[in-house]
């Protein structure tokens, strides 16, 4: 993938041209984008693919206080500005599900799908310090390789500007927020993922979605929190199906690790 700056933010950007759909890749908290890049890599044959470091991230630089969830949605928008994007589909992992739910809180045009990768945030990772502990448990569950990518990160960012930002993830009720919108949306979650609500509290909650009709929840069987790190093949294939077929009603089609808890109905 290419790697080019647009104004104060660090992208790359991939794909077979922008006649073809549009996709940007969110990246988590205190960690910049180097770590999406294995899923979005795979997706670059037939969407025009990009992935930033928001501000005060990887190699954009930022304010010495990080933005919080909904300055960074603005730089989300500012960064589709600055590239002539006038919409795309979204894809995020962790933190970054918070903040492009805040995008379709305040501009839903410009988001043509949402793919919610480990939406965490709200009731289930607090108070911080029960957040913190599923976080030192998921880093046990995630390949040793990510720690390569996401170390150099998390040292950069610094323990107190991750701490604040961490606790401002846990004070974001993802899912409740997302039950609130029209855009067209998935969410994934990994059996691994010890920052998610259990199987159980899921399925609860796909039986509440289902009738809004316009979200999908996928379980992959296997994966922990990084998924767009440690299972690209899987959540590629995925996403690549949701994006031809948002009810993802053909079983035939998907991995077999993933069972779909609730289908949109467009």
């Amino acid at each position: 993938m290419s790697k080019v700056a647009a104004g104060e933010m660090f992208y790359r950007h991939a794909g077979p041209g922008r006649s073809a759909p549009a996709m940007v890749h969110i990246h988590g908290f205190a960690i910049s984008g180097s770590y999406l890049l294995p899923t979005a890599a795979l997706l670059t044959d037939e969407f025009d693919t990009y992935v930033p470091d928001l501000p005060g991230y990887g190699r954009s630089p930022g304010p010495r206080k990080p933005l919080g969830i909904t300055g960074l949605a603005d730089a989300v928008v500012a960064f589709m500005d600055s590239v002539g994007l006038d919409s795309a589909a979204l894809v995020a992992n962790s933190m970054g599900c918070p903040v492009i739910a805040r995008v379709m809180q305040l501009h839903p045009e410009r988001v043509t799908r949402a793919i919610l990768v480990s939406p965490a945030g709200g009731l289930h990772n607090r108070p911080i310090g029960r957040g913190l502990a599923q976080l030192a448990i998921d880093g046990l569950r995630e390949p040793p390789t990510l720690m390569r990518v996401a170390g150099p990160d998390y040292l950069g960012f610094g323990l107190l500007n991750g701490l604040r930002l961490f606790s401002a993830m846990t004070q974001s009720p993802t899912i409740k927020v997302v039950r609130e919108l029209a855009n067209p949306m998935m969410l994934v979650a990994g059996s691994g993922d010890p920052l998610l609500p259990s199987r159980q509290r899921l399925e609860s909650l796909a039986r509440v979605v289902a009738d809004q009709g316009n979200i999908t929840l996928a379980w992959l069987n296997g994966p922990a929190h990084a998924i767009n790190f440690s299972h690209p093949e899987l959540l590629a294939a995925l996403i690549r199906e949701y994006m031809h077929d948002p009810s993802l009603t053909d079983a035939a089609a998907l991995p077999p690790e993933v069972e779909v808890l609730a289908h949109a109905r467009r």
